[in-house]
């Protein structure tokens, strides 16, 4: 995917410059030559501030909103890696994934439970060994954690907890 509103704003902001560049030259070389008025050298560059302003104006706002979605596209390209990770190893090491994505850990847990709020993943994780399991919710037969058996509580949406261990189940 690539950054289209990003080039496009630039595109504007470029024949922007260009255009008052253009104008003003004009301008100037009317008034120099003494072929243009004064008053027609302020209508021209009212002209030109009507074409010009909107687009630099538009190229701005498209540039920001390009850079944006770039930043954003680079999170779900991230989001998506750990997906697959899990999904073809079962397990994975989190800090493997911090390593494979150039994130810390924080940063991980964060992304985690962005796709489990997302409904898109649904596992356990021990946060003390620091290692991610693919899990389905159907495979939780029972309120017991699959690590040390203990009793576990719904700590939030989508997420379970063993008190005793730590362990993270998230249910999709």
């Amino acid at each position: 995917m690539s950054s289209t509103g990003r080039v496009v704003g630039v595109i504007l902001i470029v024949a922007g410059v260009v255009g008052a560049i253009i104008a003003g030259a004009w301008l100037l070389s009317g008034i120099a030559s003494e072929q243009v008025s004064q008053a027609g050298a302020i209508l021209g560059f009212a002209i030109a501030l009507v074409i010009i302003l909107p687009l630099i104006g538009a190229g701005i706002y498209l540039f920001i909103k390009g850079s944006g979605e770039q930043k954003e596209l680079a999170v779900i390209r991230k989001q998506r890696r750990i997906l697959e990770m899990v999904s073809t190893q079962g397990k994975v090491q989190v800090s493997d994934v911090a390593l494979e994505l150039g994130a810390s850990r924080d940063q991980v847990k964060g992304m985690i439970y962005d796709l489990v709020g997302k409904g898109l993943f649904s596992g356990y994780i021990r946060w003390d060994e620091g290692i991610l399991y693919s899990r389905e919710a159907s495979q939780l037969k029972s309120n017991k954690c699959p690590n040390c058996g203990g009793q576990i509580e719904l700590a939030g949406k989508g997420i379970v907890r063993c008190p005793y261990c730590g362990t993270e189940i998230f249910l999709s």
